[in-house]
């Protein structure tokens, strides 16, 4: 990052990853600005209270924009780095077509607005989902074959951005695929499990060794800039990037791991997979019926006990060293925010 361009544009500035990239901008150099651009405003919470200062100085700046429409010229700044997280991803939750509606129809305003900005480097975050659901390990190497709306919505998305990295040989290009990303902030299946085990509910459901790919959103940061400033120094132009802890977690480790953080004796109890996958059916349509939100639903109990089983060949052959253990990622998400693991 070593340019007098100090100017960074996120995306889906302040969703969960978001947020975590621009802390880690702002504490890199306090030189360095970042345009948080999203439907939604800023985070309160209290882990983003730098951010929070930030906004008020002017080093941080929110811009509000849908990406679904074309991003003016003249809305933003031309951008050292530009993130693109702006994404619908949550499954299930959504019809078929809006994954495609905003996670395309964002690719390509992205591209266009970096276009015209002459911004030449974007980091845009994909999945692991275009890789499909498989027990065997896939890899950067791997033939993509999504499953789902989403995870082809994704892999529609990484075309569009290497079209425009083809457009000019000045740019580069990280594209991500991370596993589950967790860590303050995130809200979703991560953050459910810890407050299973710290309520005392949480039970296997024969998915005790099920392989779950994934890695703390803090390291997902830093290995971002990582692989922008490994384009630089060895003049490159493009990074495909499996992101997860290696060796790839089973749910028993994150299980382990998450007990250490807060503390807790009890082992878990195990119950049939079938039980929960039987009660779920009537559960949904019951909350269907009468407008429940729910998280007990078919397709996110399947979720449990289906494996992720995603290497990061491409990191590990980088040379990345990562700096949180599993363990060490559960004790730091603790201690930013606390109240998860109360």
């Amino acid at each position: 990052m070593d340019t007098l361009n100090r100017s960074f544009v996120i995306f889906g500035g302040n969703g969960f990853i978001g947020t975590h990239t621009a802390l880690t901008l702002l504490a890199a150099d306090p030189q360095n600005t970042v345009y948080l651009v999203d439907i939604r405003p800023p985070r309160t919470d209290s882990y983003a209270r730098a951010l929070a200062e930030a906004l008020s100085s002017g080093r941080a700046v929110f811009v509000q924009h849908d990406v679904r429409q074309p991003v003016p010229t003249d809305l933003l700044p031309q951008a050292e780095i530009v993130f693109n997280f702006a994404a619908i991803h949550r499954e299930p939750g959504h019809a078929a077509t809006e994954y495609f509606e905003t996670n395309l129809l964002g690719a390509e305003h992205v591209c266009d607005w970096a276009t015209r900005t002459s911004s030449r480097k974007i980091v845009f975050t994909s999945s692991i989902s275009p890789y499909g659901p498989s027990e065997s390990q896939k890899d950067e190497r791997s033939i993509p074959t999504p499953e789902s709306p989403y995870g082809s919505s994704k892999l529609a998305a990484e075309k569009i951005h290497l079209a425009w990295l083809a457009g000019d040989n000045a740019r580069k290009l990280v594209i991500m695929r991370p596993g589950v990303v967790f860590g303050p902030g995130e809200g979703g299946n991560v953050t459910r499990l810890v407050r299973s085990l710290v309520k005392g509910y949480f039970v296997y459901m024969g998915n005790r060794n099920t392989i779950k790919a994934g890695g703390y959103v803090k390291e997902l940061c830093h290995v971002m800039l990582f692989a922008m400033a490994y384009l630089q120094e060895h003049q490159q132009n493009f990074l495909l990037l499996n992101f997860s802890f290696s060796p790839t977690p089973r749910l028993q480790d994150f299980v382990h791991a998450i007990q250490k953080a807060a503390g807790l004796k009890r082992s878990p109890l195990s119950v049939p997979r079938y039980l929960l996958l039987g009660i779920s059916y009537p559960v949904a349509m019951l909350a269907s019926v009468f407008g429940i939100k729910t998280p007990v639903n078919p397709v996110r109990v399947r979720k449990l006990f289906r494996s992720t089983n995603v290497y990061p060949l491409h990191l590990e052959e980088l040379g990345y060293s990562f700096r949180f253990s599993l363990e060490e990622a559960f004790e730091d998400w603790k201690k930013d925010l606390p109240s998860d693991f109360a």
